[in-house]
């Protein structure tokens, strides 16, 4: 797919980077302000973000990339999962290096808010605040079973690449769009990622962003193990699903220790099925509807409580000298930005322009 002929909102600047570490597109609102840097989810590029940017007050620089294993990122360039979301954050440092930015908000979507807890532990000097849009939970997603992210297994059985139904990487090889197969770009987005009934204007251009996802056992979904341990699937290093397992993720306590701190808005939808307490994707699930064979219970493998992992964190967080703000948009799923811009935009702007404040 050639990315770049992806239609872009008017106002919005695509531009093809290199870096020290990565050839990429990198979307671009304005051309000088206070810079605001945008990291998109699993399964999209930096589409996702063109109406935020644009809806930006004056005085704003918005920066969005295609990370890496996404849109038109170098496919060359692999996710090494040992690292967890290291690669992912000092591509972003990368990216900020080239652009001579010392200091920026981060804004991150649910993967990419996971690349911006590792930015506040290894990088924390260089964000003004920090925008957590329905984050993949600090513990990394799947196999922990607890506000504090106790392993389900040793090996953390049932989180990484070995999980993703094949026919579901087949439909996207295929660039399947339509309803039909459950498992298809378009049945997935509307209902998985929004909440039913909405359908975004942009529907097609946010497809063709999914479509365009690295696909291949380096890339998406990945490599996996096998496992003694229920679900009988173990992480494995290659990949942005196995970059997320708990396996990878960093120590939290490296989070509360990083300085200096910020100010965090963690901003979520009330219906969203993918990062929640019962995630429509946690093997829990499925082993208690049977769909998964052999399920230990829930004494031994709970749904990954996510939301209540991100609020003792966030809690944590606060206490050790940083603050945060919990924002819940009603009736809304994964995109609350697409979905609820207006509201998003409310409580988004009023972050910024507290920082503003404080100057």
């Amino acid at each position: 797919m050639d990315f770049m002929s992806i239609p872009t909102l008017s106002g919005i600047d695509a531009q093809i980077i290199t870096t020290h570490r990565i050839t990429t597109r990198v979307l671009f609102s304005g051309s000088s302000g206070v810079p605001a840097l945008f990291l998109h989810g699993n399964l999209m590029s930096a589409t996702c973000w063109e109406e935020v940017m644009l809806d930006l007050p004056a005085g704003y620089w918005a920066i969005a990339p295609d990370q890496r294993g996404y849109g038109a990122a170098d496919p060359s360039a692999k996710i090494h999962a040992t690292q967890g979301m290291g690669e992912l954050a000092d591509d972003a440092i990368a990216l900020l290096d080239y652009l001579k930015i010392e200091q920026a908000h981060i804004i991150g979507h649910s993967m990419g808010g996971s690349v911006i807890w590792r930015l506040l532990i290894d990088y924390p000097e260089r964000f003004l605040s920090a925008t957590l849009v329905t984050p993949v939970p600090p513990y990394g997603f799947g196999a922990t079973k607890d506000a504090i992210g106790a392993p389900c297994s040793p090996d953390f059985a049932g989180s990484g690449a070995g999980l993703i139904h094949p026919e579901m990487v087949k439909c996207f090889k295929d660039g399947e769009r339509g309803l039909e197969n459950p498992l298809g770009s378009r049945a997935i987005f509307r209902g998985l990622v929004v909440k039913p009934p909405f359908i975004p204007a942009r529907e097609e251009e946010l497809l063709s962003a999914m479509l365009a996802t690295h696909l291949g056992e380096r890339d998406f979904p990945g490599d996996s193990s096998p496992s003694s341990h229920w679900p009988y699937v173990a992480p494995g290093d290659w990949g942005p699903l196995n970059a997320l397992s708990p396996k990878h993720a960093p120590q939290v306590e490296n989070l509360y220790a990083a300085y200096p701190k910020t100010s965090i808005l963690w901003i979520r939808g009330s219906h969203d099925l993918l990062i929640s307490n019962r995630s429509a994707f946690d093997p829990a699930i499925a082993g208690a509807e049977g769909l998964l064979p052999g399920w230990p219970g829930d004494a031994l493998y709970p749904p990954q409580p996510m939301l209540d992992q991100i609020r003792t964190v966030l809690e944590n967080y606060a206490a050790a000298g940083g603050a945060y703000r919990e924002v819940i948009l009603q009736d809304t799923g994964h995109m609350p930005y697409l979905e609820r811009p207006m509201a998003f935009n409310q409580a988004f702007h009023r972050h910024l322009q507290a920082f503003a404040a404080r100057q």
